[in-house]
């Protein structure tokens, strides 16, 4: 007899997130490919149903979003030298989340 029952099967599939925490190294390029992977990132929200990649698709949102934040931050100081250390500290924040994040895909754990 044949069973015809349909049960959920979870996939961690880690080629997105390998692909989304590709377009966040390019950020130095007018910040466009950054903002495509969180456009992306967002929309695969509701469909990501592994632990692991929903923690990494979490982990690059968050990082995204708070670059975003220390550069608006930075932005709106007046003073040269301290917009760029906010910059800097920014862009320094932005690369260990990018490594870490991607390591630990990498490794098949979860943020």
């Amino acid at each position: 007899m044949i069973s015809t029952t349909s049960e959920r099967v979870s996939v961690d599939d880690p080629s997105l997130a390998h692909f989304l925490y590709a377009l966040m190294s390019a950020f130095p390029i007018l910040f466009l490919p950054t903002l495509v992977g969180l456009f992306i990132n967002l929309g695969q929200r509701t469909s990501c149903s592994g632990a692991m990649i929903s923690s990494h698709l979490r982990w690059q949102r968050h990082s995204i979003i708070g670059f975003m934040l220390m550069g608006g931050i930075g932005l709106s100081l007046t003073q040269i030298w301290l917009s760029s250390l906010v910059y800097l500290v920014a862009i320094l924040w932005f690369c260990h989340r990018i490594v870490k994040g991607w390591l630990n895909l990498t490794d098949g754990a979860a943020v």
